[in-house]
């Protein structure tokens, strides 16, 4: 299989950054597999561009194994994973029910694990590949109520680097990359706020948001460039904010 034919999972394609992500690897020439609870595609995709959607929850062990084995049925191979899928839910810390931590814990880093796991021989089988998961800046900070997703996103960062030592020798690598306020079709409203601009103005270096395609292009860029040597770390996307002062 060609160099530009490699096949990349994207669980969380259907929208926002996930989506992007997926569409900017199709630009590229990867064959992409959409993963999503859904099933579908995202939207735009471009012309020439070769995305497979297959129905995945990330929370469930079988669906997440079929999505895979499916996947590799059709494309042939598996060449490199996006753990992308994630929820933000705000809860009171003194409120917060294990039920509600649980839920996001399991959606946001228990998935990155088991994705990772079911991922792993189809990586192993294609003589390697590469691990880019999507963490968060929030992982070294602290946010009210969102402690689950804080917690969650610290999680991330310590898989990937589990996961960057235990499978080096199956030249497998795995890179977290922390995205900082990003604008997506989720949260436009709340980015378009005149407050949050201000709010934005006065703590954020560059006085705005990033965009979904600032995430893609840098996902997309290390399968492209394909430097397994780089691995095991946390690469900070988010225009200087969390290290500011």
């Amino acid at each position: 299989m060609a160099e530009h034919a490699k096949v990349i999972a994207v669980t969380g394609s259907s929208r926002g950054i996930g989506a992007e992500i997926a569409r900017e690897l199709g630009r590229r020439g990867f064959t992409v597999g959409c993963l999503s609870r859904g099933g579908g595609l995202p939207d735009d995709v471009p012309e020439g561009a070769t995305l497979l959607p297959f129905p995945c929850d990330v929370t469930d062990e079988n669906s997440v194994t079929e999505a895979l084995a499916a996947l590799v049925r059709n494309a042939g191979q598996l060449n490199g994973l996006v753990n992308n899928a994630g929820l933000l839910v705000e809860h009171k810390s003194a409120e917060l029910s294990v039920a509600d931590y649980d839920h996001v814990m399991r959606t946001n880093a228990t998935s990155v694990m088991m994705v990772s796991r079911e991922a792993y021989p189809h990586l192993c089988d294609a003589g390697g590949g590469a691990i880019v998961n999507i963490g968060s800046f929030w992982d070294k900070i602290g946010v009210p109520r969102n402690l689950p997703y804080c917690a969650s996103k610290a999680a991330i960062a310590a898989i990937t680097r589990c996961h960057a030592v235990e499978w080096a020798r199956n030249e497998i690598s795995a890179m977290n990359i922390a995205p900082g306020y990003i604008e997506t079709d989720f949260n436009h409203d709340f980015f378009a706020d005149e407050k949050t601009r201000e709010w934005l103005r006065q703590r954020a270096p560059m006085l705005k948001p990033g965009q979904t395609g600032d995430v893609a292009r840098l996902v997309a860029a290390l399968f492209a460039e394909d430097i397994p040597f780089l691995t095991g770390e946390t690469i900070y996307l988010d225009g200087a904010q969390s290290v500011a002062l």
